[in-house]
């Protein structure tokens, strides 16, 4: 029965769950990090928690991955929660400490992907039933927490990979690119998505996606399984 359901609305349920894990807890590793390195504005606020209710954003968190999941026929989705408010000034080394807690989220998406490879290890030696949607769960939790840390640690602001890239280069440097904080999401989102998807209405074949996205993805995921002794 479960298996039935699994083309359908057994993957949506598996990605969901998954986004629901893994997109929070990426939001309060950067509140947790802020906390521990002299900034309790994430705390106060509640922010440096697992409870998605916490972080969730209706649109971003649950419409807008559902949407590209019926979109683009469960071969790829998206999504966000609310950001976890920042106070660089009050951090301790706030150039360096910018760097860990923007390094964290994507931290934190690893070392999901990574328990998820090891469950998977566990589940595949117990046959039937419920563990083949488990097993599927863990397959997704695996790859999406792997490409959320990939993407984000693309180095251009907001995403995390552009704040820890301005707090590693030289402050001219880091000025220039600080500058794309609130343009740079679109420009990411143009260039890997919605580029490539006008482009292949008129037949031009361009997916920066596949090289900066999907390769290093699949190339940790293999490493993973690798590790846990699943390849």
């Amino acid at each position: 029965m479960i298996d039935q359901l699994f083309g359908n609305a057994g993957l949506i349920a598996a990605w969901v769950l998954a986004l629901l894990i893994a997109v929070p807890l990426h939001e309060a590793a950067h509140g947790f990090v802020a906390w521990w390195l002299g900034d309790d504005t994430a705390y106060r606020q509640g922010r440096v928690s697992a409870n998605p209710l916490r972080h969730i954003d209706p649109f971003g968190t649950l419409i807008l991955p559902i949407a590209l999941l019926v979109a683009t026929g469960m071969r790829f989705t998206f999504g966000y929660a609310k950001p976890v408010p920042v106070n660089f000034r009050q951090l301790n080394n706030p150039r360096r400490d910018m760097v860990l807690v923007a390094a964290a989220g994507p931290g934190i998406n690893l070392a999901i992907a990574f328990l998820s490879a090891v469950a998977m290890r566990i589940v595949v030696e117990v046959p039937g039933g419920i563990e083949s949607w488990t097993l599927r769960f863990l397959q997704v939790s695996l790859f999406l927490n792997i490409f959320l840390a990939v993407f984000n640690m693309l180095p251009i602001p907001p995403l995390d990979g552009g704040r820890v890239a301005v707090g590693l280069l030289p402050r001219a440097l880091a000025f220039r690119l600080a500058r794309l904080e609130r343009t740079g999401i679109f420009i990411v989102i143009g260039l890997l998505f919605l580029l490539p998807m006008l482009l292949g209405e008129v037949g031009i074949r361009f997916n920066p996606a596949r090289w900066l996205l999907q390769g290093p993805a699949l190339a940790i995921r293999d490493l993973f399984l690798t590790m846990v002794g699943l390849r």
